[in-house]
């Protein structure tokens, strides 16, 4: 079906980008950039990996460009977290915002979770990524992706940046705001979208841009870094946008940076903000801007998790412990998140916010029996410490339709189905058969 650009914005990119204009508008009607991530907490072989080709420049070593007849989307690697497929632009402005272990990170707008996971990844395991969606649909598909991706140190949560700014002022050593947009950069990707667009569709996402970029001000601490992201192209949601930031916030400085772009080349921002244009580029459609607070002050102190959540319940914290008992190394349980048994980090305060997860979902009681969640699974490394069933491709597939697998007699009891050494999930053991414990709604 055809999609024709609207007049509008045609007329718009003419004028924005001059002699350029039809270099830009002839990318447009070539093949997408398909990318991916490989998650640094799941090694496996890369050859492994349908349609894995070069290095994405500004996201080495993690990102590579995918070939668009791949399908690891469907693979069962996939669904064990193995990696994160993600659009190559997309990938910059956590890049730019450059985590580092042991900081306080907070995505603002987080849905569907790929920038929260690249920042993750950044962290390495020390520190804590919060990552919020306020539209509660889309905050399940978000904790759904950190949990598929093994992520340790996360708390997702759903509220609006207003409930959370006066919450948490100066809690964030590095913020990123990755902003509802008119959606401009993806009109190759999703030529559909070139129909919702309309003249006013900038001017309305550049109001709530500004409401959510000033509570992100409010809650990054002195001497912290602040990355503002769309994947559209207009001046009005973008440069305008930082402009309104920089003059209500004078505390906030644009910083210059330059970014990789392939084959020797970089994209230089002198002033901070830069477009990613597809006929620049191997990508879609992105701006990004980076911005620093003037000062310097530590953020303000997390709370130990019980605190937060609430302590373990004694008779659930000792199931857990009998279930952990032959298995040195699981995580330690803290705190209790509903009737779910939690290893956490140090949490922000939590009151009147809806919590979707933190750290790990270690599992629950059934009857007095401990029932691991698919979450411990999904965290724990290669080698696990709880017996494996390696399997082939064929019986992962199997395994995660819900379908029961043969195993040999000798296993009995929690056993972790896996594939090129990951765990898929959980099964039980018993008489040669292994009974499916993956999760209902996650089966294919």
């Amino acid at each position: 079906m055809n999609h024709p650009l609207p007049q509008a914005f045609a007329s718009r990119m003419r004028a924005q980008l001059g002699a350029e204009a039809d270099a830009y508008f002839t990318a447009l009607e070539q093949p997408y950039q398909r990318g991916i991530r490989m998650n640094p907490r799941k090694k496996v072989d890369p050859a492994l990996v349908e349609g894995r080709l070069d290095s994405v420049p500004w996201n080495t070593p993690h990102g590579f460009y995918l070939a668009m007849d791949s399908a690891a989307g469907l693979d069962p690697l996939h669904e064990a977290g193995a990696y994160y497929i993600q659009e190559p632009s997309a990938m910059a402005p956590v890049a730019l915002l450059a985590p580092r272990p042991g900081e306080h990170v907070l995505d603002l707008c987080a849905a569907p979770g790929g920038k929260t996971t690249q920042i993750a990844d950044a962290l390495g395991g020390e520190g804590l990524i919060v990552c919020n969606e306020p539209v509660p649909a889309r905050a399940k598909i978000l904790s759904r992706n950190v949990e598929r991706m093994g992520v340790a140190n996360a708390l997702v949560v759903s509220a609006e940046p207003e409930r959370l700014a006066p919450l948490w002022p100066q809690a964030f050593d590095a913020i990123l705001v990755d902003a509802p947009c008119s959606g401009e950069g993806m009109f190759r990707r999703h030529p559909e979208t070139r129909e919702e667009w309309n003249e006013a569709s900038p001017a309305g996402c550049a109001v709530r841009q500004k409401r959510i970029l000033a509570c992100a001000a409010q809650m990054l601490r002195p001497g912290g870094r602040l990355a503002y992201s769309t994947c559209t192209l207009n001046r009005e949601e973008n440069e305008e946008v930082i402009a309104w930031l920089l003059s209500e916030h004078p505390e906030l400085q644009s910083v210059p940076f330059s970014l990789p772009i392939g084959n020797g080349q970089t994209l230089d921002a002198p002033q901070g903000m830069a477009h990613l244009y597809p006929h620049r580029l191997r990508g879609e459609g992105h701006f990004v801007a980076l911005l620093h607070r003037q000062g310097d002050a530590p953020a303000s102190p997390f709370l130990a998790a019980a605190k937060c959540l609430g302590a373990p319940q004694k008779p659930l914290l000792a199931a857990y412990e009998a279930f952990a008992r032959p298995f040195p190394g699981l995580p330690r349980a803290n705190a209790q998140l509903g009737d779910t048994l939690l290893s956490s980090p140090g949490l922000p305060p939590l009151q009147g916010v809806r919590v979707l997860r933190a750290g790990i979902q270690l599992g629950t009681l059934k009857g007095k029996v401990f029932a691991p969640d698919h979450a411990l699974a999904m965290a724990l490394p290669a080698d696990p410490p709880i017996p494996t069933l390696p399997v082939t491709r064929e019986a992962a597939l199997r395994y995660q339709s819900g379908e029961t697998l043969p195993c040999p007699e000798a296993l009995s009891g929690y056993v972790l189905p896996t594939l090129a050494g990951l765990p898929l999930g959980f099964g039980k053991a018993s008489n040669g058969q292994l009974k499916n414990h993956y999760p209902k709604g996650l089966r294919r």
